[in-house]
């Protein structure tokens, strides 16, 4: 996001219990710099114009899994007290914290969000202006080798120009998009709703398949990682108690989600309406140039592909920097952070030649498995007072809600791949066992069971676990169950130098830039 996190002194800051009103706001644009961003445009277009008359439930499913959980994950961090998403994860056991962060990683970096900033820029823009002569394929290639040139200098040498971009970025991007969407909303266009049918799954499963979508976004997964600096800035502002702070990250979230919801329920309306223009495109970047070019000409094109371009190579840059230090931390004796950002920019340059069709379905699996997995350490880490932060509790149900997010995992691989491995016998059994397994949700009742089981073994065996339910339970003060919070500002600060970059530029790159108003 474009917001830097601000130093306020903690020395002098009083401890209070709740932010003042520009302090809330500054949270605020904090949240929705993390959590709105150009690249997520292209799902909500698509949903609408797949879903078409369905589009409200779609839009519904959409809207929990892309504005809702991310918002969740930031206050489950507040809650836990945790220092970041290796600390977090690690409740279950240090060797899930290490394999879970690093896979977390590895799907916001090099293997999807990175090659994917490419490949939207390219689809937004230069594929909609070059000549459609049959090398499309080697357009791809050389508009990725510029990007990811970019993206690699900058990361090397952090410098003034991105800030700068961001500056000006945001404004222009904001209008430009507030502009698009107002035209094509107002805009005369017959037919727009009445031949709109929704198609594929969006005919009976509209809001599971809209709650899927909204894992596209991978929102949840960049809160779990970058969501501690927001946490860190509120702590920062005076507000210790943890309870106070995630309070207060829930209050100052409300209206920026708010916000990003409308926003979202435009655009998918922009894309039903583009159902009496375009057939369904296979991606929402074809379905947005096409809306632009249609309402505001080649110059309104011109227009999106450059903000979109900007902003998604300033995502790329902080998602190389952020995960280049962070994999460096995780192996202090392996590859110096140097080494790391050369490998991630070729990894992500190879995977860009793929396409941005084939990202988005190739990491559709892993954000079948990933996802279930973020969402139930969510809730288990927003309830972890209830069973004293059990290990036991967090081991047995992260562990059964992994087993079930792996057969969600090999049902959505492609097809292809799917009869090659000769996993259709299997999967046939797992959704005749598993409840909602024609949702694509699977792991839902596993990880009940796997509570379930955690608690009772943690009645039986885990004496500290219940220590701490019954110490809950008689209200003590939360300042003594927990590590000072002094002591965790301190212990955070040095992951927040490099997240709060990649924060900053997830913002305004791939979202809003608000550097500058805090």
């Amino acid at each position: 996001m474009s917001v830097t996190t601000q130093s306020v002194s903690t020395d002098s800051a009083p401890k209070k219990r709740n932010l003042t009103i520009i302090e809330s706001a500054y949270v605020a644009v904090m949240l929705f710099g993390m959590f709105f961003g150009a690249g997520n445009l292209i799902f909500p277009v698509f949903l609408g114009a797949n879903a078409g008359n369905n589009s409200a439930p779609a839009a519904l499913g959409f809207i929990v899994t892309g504005v809702g959980l991310p918002l969740l994950g930031v206050t489950a961090l507040a809650m836990s007290r945790a220092n970041g998403l290796f600390e977090l994860s690690s409740k279950a056991s240090k060797k899930y914290g290490m394999f879970f962060t690093c896979v977390l990683y590895l799907t916001i970096g090099p293997f999807f969000a990175i090659p994917r900033c490419a490949t939207t820029s390219y689809t937004v823009g230069l594929e909609r202006v070059i000549p459609q002569d049959g090398n499309g394929q080697l357009y791809l290639f050389l508009f990725s080798v510029v990007f990811f040139a970019l993206a690699f200098f900058f990361a090397m040498k952090p410098s003034g120009i991105l800030t700068w971009v961001g500056k000006v970025l945001t404004p222009i991007f904001l209008v430009f998009l507030a502009v698009l969407v107002f035209t094509a909303l107002f805009s005369p266009v017959s037919g727009a709703s009445a031949d709109a049918a929704p198609m594929g799954n969006y005919v009976n499963k509209s809001f599971f398949t809209g709650f899927l979508d909204g894992y596209n976004t991978m929102d949840a997964l960049a809160s779990l990682a970058f969501g501690i600096v927001v946490v860190s800035t509120i702590r920062q502002f005076g507000v210790k108690d943890p309870k106070d702070v995630a309070v207060n990250t829930a209050r100052s979230g409300f209206f920026s989600c708010l916000l990003m919801a409308v926003i979202y329920v435009a655009i998918v309306i922009v894309g039903v309406r583009s159902r009496a223009l375009f057939p369904p495109a296979e991606n929402g970047g074809v379905t947005l140039a096409q809306v632009a070019r249609y309402h505001l000409g080649n110059a309104g094109l011109f227009v999106l592909a450059a903000t979109v371009t900007l902003a998604c190579l300033k995502t790329a840059v902080g998602l190389i920097v952020s995960c280049s230090e962070t994999f460096s931390k995780l192996f202090p004796k392996g590859p110096s952070y140097r080494v790391w950002a050369v490998l991630i920019t070729l990894v992500s340059f190879g995977l860009a030649n793929f396409g941005l069709s084939a990202i988005i379905e190739y990491a559709v699996p892993v954000l079948m498995f990933l996802y279930p997995l973020s969402i139930v350490l969510i809730l288990l880490a927003l309830c972890g007072r209830l069973f004293g932060n059990s290990k036991v509790v967090y081991a047995w149900t992260l562990g059964f809600t992994g087993v079930a997010a792996v057969f969600d995992f090999l049902n959505s691989l492609p097809t292809a791949l799917r009869n090659a491995l000769h996993m259709n016998d299997m999967l046939i059994v797992a959704q005749n066992w598993l409840p909602f397994s024609e949702f694509g949700m699977a792991w839902v009742c596993p990880a009940v069971v796997g509570f379930v089981v955690g608690y009772v073994r943690m009645v039986l065996f885990d004496n500290k676990g219940m220590e701490e339910v019954a110490r809950v339970a008689a209200g003590p003060d939360l300042e003594g169950s927990v590590a000072n919070s002094d002591d965790y500002s301190s212990s955070s600060s040095e992951f927040n130098e490099s997240a709060d970059f990649a924060v900053s530029a997830k913002s305004t790159a791939d979202e809003p830039n608000f550097s500058e108003q805090s």
